[in-house]
C-alpha cells in the first residue's frame, strides 16, 4: 500500500506561524506536523509514502532525505493551484492502494484503523456534526454518499469529511481520467473532492463513510485550528512520532 500526503499549500491564513516553513511544520510538544502523519503510516506498515510539496519545498526535501521509502513530487503552480492541481501532479505515480492524507490534517490513531480495516472502494471518515461553510461536507441518500463538497449549504450537510481516506486501485483509472478532465477544464481552483464527485456520479464504486465517533481529529488553517489541536491531540499519536524518530534514528 501507498501513501499520497498533500503539502504543497503555504497556509497564509496562520500569518506569521508559516512565514519561514511550511505549515505541516509546526510543532506541538517537539513533533511536526507532517512528522505525525508519516509515523501514522509508519506504524500502520505502510512505507511507501509520496509527498506533494510547493511552497518551501526544501524544507521537506532538507528534514527527510534519510528516511526510507519517501518520495516527493514538486507541483511549481502551487500559487495557481488547489489541492486537485497537486494530486495531478502526483497520481501517475500512484500505483497500488493508497491512502490519502493532508499534511496539515491530523487524525487519532483509532479513527486511522477503523478507515483501514473497513472493506469498501473507498472510505472516507466522517464527523457527523453541524457544519459551518469552510467544512467539505457530505450529503447521503439511501444510506450511500451522493454529494461531497464545501458548497453544500450548511443545513444539508449532515456531516464534514476530514481529508484522510483509503482507496484502492482498481478506482484510480477513472480517478485518473476525472482529474485530467477537471484539469482540461482549468478547474485549477477545485478540491480533490471535486474528482471524487466525478467517482460518485459514474456509481461503479463501493463507498464507505466511516464515523469519527468523537475521537480526535483536527485541520489546521487558522491560528485558533492550531491552538485547538495542541489542546485536543491525541497522546498516543505523540508517543507514535517519537518512537518513529528514533527508529529513524537509530
Amino acid at each position: 500500500m501507498q501513501a499520497v500526503i498533500m503539502a504543497a499549500g503555504k497556509g497564509n491564513r496562520l500569518g506569521e506561524l508559516t512565514k519561514n516553513a511550511p505549515k505541516s511544520f509546526l510543532e506541538i510538544e517537539g513533533c511536526r506536523l507532517i512528522e505525525m502523519n508519516i509515523a501514522l503510516l509508519h506504524a500502520r506498515g505502510i512505507e511507501d509514502i509520496i509527498i506533494v510539496t510547493g511552497y518551501r519545498n526544501e524544507c521537506f526535501e532538507e528534514l527527510l532525505k534519510e528516511r526510507k521509502g519517501i518520495r516527493f513530487v514538486y507541483n511549481p503552480f502551487y500559487e495557481m493551484m488547489n489541492v486537485l492541481g497537486s494530486f495531478f501532479m502526483a497520481q501517475n505515480v500512484v500505483s497500488d492502494d493508497f491512502v490519502y492524507m493532508h499534511a496539515d490534517t491530523l487524525c487519532s490513531p483509532t479513527i486511522f484503523d477503523r478507515m483501514m480495516e473497513t472493506d469498501a472502494d473507498m472510505v472516507l471518515p466522517i464527523d457527523y456534526k453541524c457544519c459551518d461553510e469552510e467544512a467539505m461536507k457530505v450529503v447521503t441518500k439511501d444510506g450511500k454518499l451522493v454529494w461531497i463538497s464545501k458548497e453544500i449549504p450548511c443545513e444539508q450537510g449532515e456531516g464534514e469529511f476530514i481529508g484522510i481516506m483509503k482507496i484502492r486501485r482498481k478506482v484510480l483509472s477513472d480517478l485518473r481520467e476525472a482529474t485530467k478532465k477537471l484539469m482540461k477544464e482549468k478547474q485549477f481552483a477545485s478540491y480533490f473532492e471535486r474528482a471524487l464527485q466525478e467517482l460518485l456520479d459514474l456509481k461503479r464504486y463501493d463507498v464507505a463513510l466511516v464515523p469519527t465517533g468523537g475521537d480526535f481529529w483536527g485541520e489546521i488553517d487558522f491560528p485558533e485550528d492550531f491552538e485547538r489541536v495542541k489542546e485536543k491531540i491525541s497522546p498516543e499519536l505523540i508517543e507514535m512520532t517519537k518512537k518513529d524518530s528514533r527508529n529513524d534514528a537509530g
